[in-house]
């Protein structure tokens, strides 16, 4: 389970993100989204700790800078930066040792078949197109068998087989109990996967709806979102 408490952000006189607190519970997929510069990327860097804030987040109970926290913890960058001198495999290997993961070598290859690299694993991470990097970064936050998951954009720069993987892989993570953020501008990608949605407008939620709320009204994201974020 995922808990943010009063979390704020200020970038020098600019407050991004104010005073925000949701929950995400195991078993839930929660979707984040907002215009550009509404405050997603500075809510999802604090969750998995690349920023100083105010404010508290627990991940499964522990505080998400700890190395409990941590170890609880996979994302998926927007960006995916890989070690330009390792391989695909190096870098599974890698992210399994640094979270103490015993005998990995079944995961990594069910990932690496999953999302069509496994004749690929010894290339290194400078010779990988865009959507390789991508879906080798899939992997890696993968490897660790994570409770919670942050998803940042998750089918950009992906292929349509593996954009259908990935929303597969959502949905059986879902059902075995993980609980996911996803932050996305392509809404129609996760349309069949949320239960709970978060729109954010000028560092603060406009909405924070579960989908079970509104009472069988059938409405898109894309309809929800415009109604909370146009004026």
């Amino acid at each position: 389970m995922l808990e943010v408490s009063k979390l704020s952000k200020n970038y020098g006189k600019t407050q991004a993100v104010k005073n925000v607190n949701f929950t995400v519970n195991a078993g839930e997929v929660a979707v984040l989204a907002g215009p550009n510069g509404a405050g997603k990327s500075t809510i999802i860097k604090s969750i998995a700790g690349l920023l100083k804030y105010e404010g508290k987040i627990e991940i499964c109970g522990y505080d998400n800078k700890s190395i409990k926290g941590k170890s609880a913890l996979g994302y998926i960058p927007e960006l995916p930066s890989l070690f330009p001198l390792l391989t695909i495999s190096e870098h599974l290997t890698l992210m399994a040792h640094a979270f103490n993961i015993k005998n990995h070598e079944k995961r990594a290859e069910e990932l690496l078949k999953l999302f069509d690299l496994w004749d690929k694993k010894d290339k290194y991470g400078s010779d990988l197109s865009k959507g390789m990097q991508q879906k080798a970064s899939i992997c890696c936050a993968l490897i660790t068998e994570p409770k919670v998951l942050l998803v940042d954009e998750p089918m950009l720069g992906l292929d349509p087989k593996a954009i259908r993987n990935m929303k597969e892989l959502l949905i059986k993570l879902k059902n075995e109990g993980v609980a996911i953020v996803v932050s996305t501008h392509l809404l129609d990608s996760v349309q069949e996967l949320w239960d709970r949605i978060l729109i954010m407008k000028n560092g603060e939620f406009v909405l924070s709806k579960a989908r079970s709320e509104f009472n069988n009204e059938f409405k898109s994201l894309e309809e929800i979102f415009f109604e909370f974020t146009e004026e």
